[in-house]
């Protein structure tokens, strides 16, 4: 949350494989380009940021990480150490990590049941379409600052970040930039 009392609160859904459990108190996603930059602003302006997660199965339950986070981008000296622990996705920006100062549980009751039919292939899709080269121009457009106005990927992070080389995930084709070297991103 922005530290303005009119600032908007956000809550950013997640999917895919892009959460990662480091430790017992630290944890880390991988933030891929999307209509807005609002975790990454609030992050730089204040550093607090929540985790929820809600069963849609089984028991009816809801955890809660709360802690202090920040931003690294491919500049950051973290990036290859963070970046090798997930799979490749089109779009990949940054990654958020976090160091967790509490966790909270409660119940459910009130949540509908949902049944996994599957994960989503439209964001992918996306940003594969613009290809690597067309990303940093909408990130430039629409990433550049939250709504409120906050600063999140400045302009050298919305430079051109070419794909590593990977082996296709499971369910996900091989795409074409799959198997372009490695540059150094910037956005």
């Amino acid at each position: 949350s922005p530290l303005a009392a009119d600032g908007h609160v956000n809550c950013s859904p997640k999917g895919l494989d892009t959460l990662r459990i480091l430790d017992a108190r630290h944890v880390a996603y991988l933030d891929l380009t999307g209509s807005g930059a609002e975790t990454i602003a609030h992050l730089r302006e204040n550093g607090r940021i929540v985790f929820m997660f809600c069963a849609l199965a089984g028991a009816p339950k809801i955890v809660r990480f709360h802690g202090r986070g920040a931003v690294a981008t491919p500049k950051s000296p973290e990036w290859p150490k963070l970046i090798s622990l997930f799979p490749e996705y089109p779009g990949a920006r940054a990654i958020i990590h976090a160091d967790i100062t509490r966790v909270s549980d409660s119940c459910g009751f009130g949540v509908p049941k949902f049944e996994f039919v599957e994960e989503r292939d439209t964001l992918a899709r996306w940003a594969d379409a613009r290809k690597i080269e067309g990303l940093p121009l909408y990130r430039k457009q629409h990433n550049a600052r939250s709504i409120d106005g906050l600063p999140s990927l400045a302009p050298d992070q919305c430079q051109r970040l070419s794909a590593r080389p990977i082996a296709p995930q499971a369910g996900r084709p091989r795409l074409e930039h799959d198997a372009e070297p490695h540059d150094e991103r910037s956005r």
